[in-house]
């Protein structure tokens, strides 16, 4: 029975981690990453659809993306959810693509986005720390009906504090990770 509290604790676990991967991947480091644009929609047909869904969006090179959508009207739709999503760059569109232009970043900005990393892990940790309290719930519950006795209680709340402290290490290390990418020049 305990087991299986383990397991779902660390499926949960391991969902907040990629969660969290996910979220570092919308922060600009020294190269452009296409999934800055992960959060854009468009107006596609009266839907508001993702923008990797109704163009090609490539990263051309280490400071240019270029967004090339597969029906020629939706270039001004793109451009301007583009400039209303405030990425930090201006659209260009030239008729064909949409080229978004990222200039070198300062030092500033990337202590800003080690800051947004850490704030990120924060919350990781935070899903982490409550997947915890839901974990020692069930035991509780089990121990409550009778199910598991006062020992194997204790050493299920002591197992389950284990796989979270495990699981905060690797969230601190992936941030601290992320940290010293975002500030390497």
């Amino acid at each position: 029975m305990l087991d299986s509290i383990y397991k779902d604790q660390k499926s949960h676990c391991d969902k907040a981690i990629e969660a969290l991967k996910k979220d570092f991947g919308t922060l600009r480091t020294g190269k452009v990453n296409i999934n800055i644009l992960d959060h854009i929609t468009v107006d596609y047909y009266g839907s508001q659809t993702p923008l990797n869904q109704v163009a090609t969006v490539l990263a051309t090179d280490a400071v240019t993306i270029t967004i090339t959508p597969w029906e020629k009207p939706m270039l001004k739709t793109i451009e301007s959810a583009i400039a209303a999503a405030n990425i930090g760059v201006n659209p260009n569109n030239d008729g064909e693509a949409v080229k978004l232009f990222f200039p070198p970043m300062t030092v500033e900005q990337r202590q800003e986005n080690a800051k947004k990393a850490k704030a990120m892990g924060e919350k990781a940790k935070i899903s982490i720390r409550n997947i915890r309290k839901d974990a020692n719930d069930e035991v509780k519950k089990l121990e409550k009906d009778k199910a598991i006795s006062e020992d194997d209680a204790k050493k299920g709340y002591d197992e389950v504090q284990k796989i979270t402290d495990n699981y905060s290490a690797k969230i601190d290390d992936a941030v601290k990770a992320k940290e010293a990418e975002l500030l390497k020049v």
